[in-house]
């Protein structure tokens, strides 16, 4: 068991510093948002497998040659068989290790999306009072505010999309259509719950390059899987005209705080960055990825994913 330990321990110093810096710095995932978001997830769960399978195969060594053995001498040294070896300090603090970091990565994930759920329903009564239903839809809020706003609100019982009535007086019928295929898009394809996963991991692990760069990387892709979403229902510089209207008028309002700021997580607030990346592709538009790049991609990704899962679940498998 210690060559596997020491596979994943290499694995997870790899998934740890060189393999999401050089993803951070690619170009070709303003091309393929998609497959950068798969690639990203992959990187996330394969590195959190790698660094507690690999305490737990060290700490599991003495009492067996796999993981079942090992848990199967365990059972027996629990129930006080003599003929079963025990663990040593080292074993033992490694063990500890391991099972402490899967509960803080499980528990901080419970707590933030208990904090955002718990947020986002003080601003969902927030906006009960401050706000009106749209006329022509009634999952469209609109706030009496003049700073330009737009927003969706995430929930498992009833999603809303924000608009200030700023935002609506200022942009053309095209462009508020360009806002609206935006949110709709982080609600439909459920981009909170990544930004759920990546700050959770992001809280349980700070001191990680991996967890801060994830956690740029998710936020700054799921809008541009929103802006292709957009674009699909209007032009490039429709879209780009709507997002700076907002960008521009939450900048400027930057100074003061009003009732409009969306709870932390939620996708496509009115306080984002239009980051360089996402101006660059709506102003000079790229060619996506060709299909057979982008599943080659995705398989590399499935591939990492599923290297520290079968290192975990497969009995002996490099022993």
């Amino acid at each position: 068991m210690l060559l596997t330990s020491y596979l994943l321990a290499g694995l997870a110093i790899l998934l740890a510093w060189p393999i999401p810096v050089a993803l951070s710095r690619a170009r070709w995932t303003a091309r393929s948002p998609f497959a950068a978001m798969v690639v990203w997830q992959a990187i996330a769960l394969a590195g959190g497998l790698s660094m507690i399978g690999a305490m737990l195969f060290w700490g599991l060594n003495p009492l067996g040659d796999s993981l079942i053995s090992a848990s199967v001498g365990g059972i027996k040294l629990l129930m006080g068989d003599p003929d079963v070896n025990s663990p040593g300090p080292v074993h033992i603090f490694a063990l500890s290790t391991a099972a402490l970091l899967g509960f803080h990565l499980v528990l901080t994930l419970i707590r933030a999306a208990w904090r955002i759920s718990r947020q986002r329903a003080r601003h969902r009564h927030i906006l009960s009072l401050l706000s009106e239903k749209s006329p022509t839809d009634p999952a469209t809020l609109v706030l009496d505010h003049e700073t330009p706003v737009a927003y969706c609100l995430p929930s498992f019982s009833g999603s809303v999309t924000v608009l200030s009535r700023g935002l609506v007086q200022k942009l053309s019928p095209d462009e508020l259509r360009a806002v609206m295929a935006h949110e709709r898009a982080h609600l439909d394809q459920r981009h909170d719950l990544l930004l759920l996963a990546f700050t959770s991991w992001n809280d349980a692990l700070p001191w990680l390059p991996t967890s801060r760069l994830a956690l740029a990387a998710v936020h700054e892709l799921v809008e541009m899987l929103a802006d292709d979403a957009a674009l699909r229902e209007v032009q490039s510089p429709t879209l780009l005209r709507a997002l700076l209207t907002v960008a521009t008028g939450a900048l400027g309002d930057q100074g003061g705080k009003h009732a409009a700021a969306p709870p932390t997580g939620t996708p496509g607030g009115p306080t984002e960055e239009l980051s360089s990346r996402r101006l660059r592709r709506l102003l000079t538009p790229q060619p996506p990825l060709n299909s057979a790049l982008r599943n080659l991609i995705i398989a590399t990704a499935i591939i990492l994913f599923a290297v520290p899962t079968t290192l975990l679940i497969v009995p002996g498998f490099f022993e």
